[in-house]
C-alpha cells in the first residue's frame, strides 16, 4: 500500500467517509486495533494496488485499523 498525503483533510473526510455523521477534525477517537487515542485530523490515507483508498489510523502501517475501527473516547 502507498500512503497518499492529503492537503485538505476535512474535505477528504467529507467526500470519503463511509458514515453520514462526519466528526470534526479536533475530535478524539480510540482505534480498536492499537488502542491509541488520537485526533481525527491525524488520520492517514493509503491506496492499494487496485486504486482503492482507505482512511487509516495515524499509526498505520504498523496498525491496520481504519475509520470503521475508531470509537469515541
Amino acid at each position: 500500500m502507498e500512503e497518499i498525503f492529503i492537503d485538505n483533510k476535512k474535505s477528504y473526510l467529507l467526500a470519503n467517509s463511509p458514515f453520514l455523521e462526519i466528526p470534526e477534525l479536533v475530535e478524539k477517537r480510540r482505534c480498536l486495533h492499537c488502542d491509541e487515542v488520537f485526533k481525527i485530523e491525524d488520520y492517514k490515507v493509503f491506496k492499494d494496488i487496485a486504486g482503492d483508498e482507505f482512511i487509516c489510523c495515524p499509526n498505520a502501517p504498523d496498525c491496520d485499523g481504519t475509520i470503521i475501527d475508531w470509537v469515541r473516547e
